[in-house]
């Protein structure tokens, strides 16, 4: 039977103090949910009476139904000199109401006399008061030792009494902090050995990612005796990040043995990965291990030859186990298997017809000689490939489309207008509209025209817009290629267009992005 791990997610606390992120409290109520539904054990939600988002959140929290998890308030030992049932900060975190509060205290005696300015015995004094104040309150404490890694290197029986403290007081976990990420793992793991002679009390690991080695110190941690992780999702967090919970779940539980969630639980990582990127605002991270959109994505013929034959050839897990599909990219690589792979997801079965796929290869590498390509706009590629062979539906007709960009004065913003002529089903739709530049206001007039006809298209939203030139030596009259990604908040889909004319490569793959939009939705309606 696999030993249980618990996981601590501080995404909404360690997380939310990334750059460029600002988590409402709606955000973090709906991240909550579904940190519950991936099945995480402990969530931080914040630091309350730090600021009001905070406070807010822990009242917000308590009418959440939660199946799996127990949210933690977050807070720091009493002020030096001062009476621990007199803290403001320490009344705050006890009108949080959780079952469970995280105490975070210095565990470095350079820390101590240079950011808290105070004695080696009151810093010690600090973190026995709360955590036994707090203990008599509530139902579990857990004592983050800050800088413990860096404390252990400058004052190693110092570091080591922070935690037997902690533990006197009654913690009931200690976690190592590697705050400034700074770590090796040969260190965290000799760091392991020493605290477990001291100490009886449950350990815990909270690494940064300075030095690219969070998820490996977490790991590290744990194979030598840790079981208690924290980390956010996506490893988001301050400076260079937290350790990735994305990777450390599954590292733990398909490659180490050790059980963090239920297997069917497992199946919601990739969901929940994309959800907080959704929800911070950020664009995900391809390439990032297990959850990224290129995590099983194969494009070279011999690899695809070889998943064809037994996925393991390439692929180091199922892919279904983290909520992961596999992926076959169609490129200049590409060949009838590729091509034959692709059909297939696309319910189109060219086994049967070895004329018309080998005409199809020629068709997509006359296409690619072009300069298209189809590895992030597959929507395109199956546009495309349902053209050839009579199976997609035109949903309109362009009449005429005009774009105007007009700079009245040379220290002015230029005006952008467009104006599109569509017919859908025999009726004309004439409309204008105004725009961020010329592309934004095409875009803004297509939608304008067609949503009449198809509300649904309300939903698509601009993820990413890339313009690539393709003939460098033709200077301003270079061949571009567009590629937009679009989303529904459901799924996201990639188009192209490639022409000398900046706004017929976008023309031509807006009108693929609401193509394909339009063509789930029928063949949603036909399931």
């Amino acid at each position: 039977m696999k030993e249980d791990v618990v996981v601590y997610d501080t995404t909404l606390r360690d997380g939310a103090q990334a750059e460029d992120i600002s988590f409402s409290v709606a955000d973090k109520l709906a991240i909550t949910e579904k940190l519950d539904f991936l099945g995480i054990h402990y969530i931080e939600g914040g630091w309350p009476g730090a600021n009001k988002k905070d406070t807010e959140y822990f009242k917000e929290v308590k009418k959440l139904k939660l199946n799996k998890s127990t949210i933690v308030a977050f807070g720091s030992t009493r002020r030096p000199n001062q009476a621990v049932e007199k803290d403001k900060m320490i009344r705050a975190l006890l009108r949080a109401e959780t079952p469970v509060i995280t105490i975070v205290g210095k565990s470095s005696l350079m820390q101590v006399k240079e950011a808290l300015r105070t004695e080696a015995d009151e810093n010690l004094k600090m973190i026995y008061d709360t955590i036994s104040f707090l203990k008599r309150k509530v139902e579990k404490v857990f004592f983050d030792a800050e800088h413990f890694f860096d404390g252990l290197k400058f004052d190693r029986e110092y570091a080591l009494k922070t935690i037997s403290v902690a533990e006197e007081a009654g913690a009931d976990c200690v976690v190592l902090c590697d705050t400034n990420g700074g770590s090796m793992p040969w260190e965290v793991a000799e760091a392991i050995e020493i605290v477990k002679k001291r100490i009886k009390v449950s350990i815990g690991i909270h690494a940064h990612n300075d030095t690219g080695m969070a998820v490996a110190n977490s790991c590290i941690a744990v194979q030598y005796g840790a079981r208690h992780v924290q980390g956010t999702i996506n490893g988001i967090g301050e400076r260079c990040g937290n350790a990735d919970l994305c990777s450390i779940i599954p590292n733990l539980q398909l490659k180490m043995g050790f059980k963090c969630v239920d297997d069917e639980a497992l199946k919601n990582l990739r969901e929940v990965s994309i959800f907080v990127y959704e929800t911070a605002n950020l664009p995900p991270n391809k390439r990032a291990p297990y959850v990224g959109e290129s995590a099983f994505a194969h494009k070279g013929g011999l690899h695809i030859d070889g998943i064809t034959k037994n996925p393991m050839t390439y692929e180091h897990i199922s892919p279904e186990k983290v909520g992961q599909k596999r992926k076959i990219l169609i490129s200049e690589l590409s060949g009838k298997t590729t091509l034959l792979r692709k059909a297939e997801e696309w319910g189109l079965d060219l086994k049967k017809n070895p004329a018309i796929l080998q005409k199809l290869v020629n068709l997509l590498k006359k296409k690619e000689h072009e300069g298209y390509q189809y590895e992030n706009a597959e929507a395109s590629l199956e546009i495309l490939i349902k053209k050839y062979l009579k199976q997609h539906k035109k949903f309109f007709k362009l009449k005429s489309f005009r774009v105007i960009d007009d700079k009245m004065r040379e220290t002015g913003a230029p005006f952008s207008e467009a104006t599109v002529m569509v017919e859908v089903d025999g009726k004309i739709e004439h409309t204008v509209a105004e725009g961020n530049g010329p592309v934004n206001a095409l875009d803004r007039a297509l939608r304008k025209a067609l949503e009449k006809f198809y509300p649904e298209l309300k939903e698509v939203k601009l993820k990413d817009f890339k313009v690539r030139v393709l003939t460098e030596s033709e200077g301003t009259a270079a061949k571009v290629r567009v590629i937009i990604e679009s989303g529904d908040g459901k799924r996201r889909w990639g188009t192209v267009g490639v022409s000398h004319n900046i706004i017929e490569a976008s023309w031509q793959a807006l009108v693929d992005s609401i193509d394909y939009k339009l063509y789930l939705e029928r063949e949603k309606k036909k399931k």
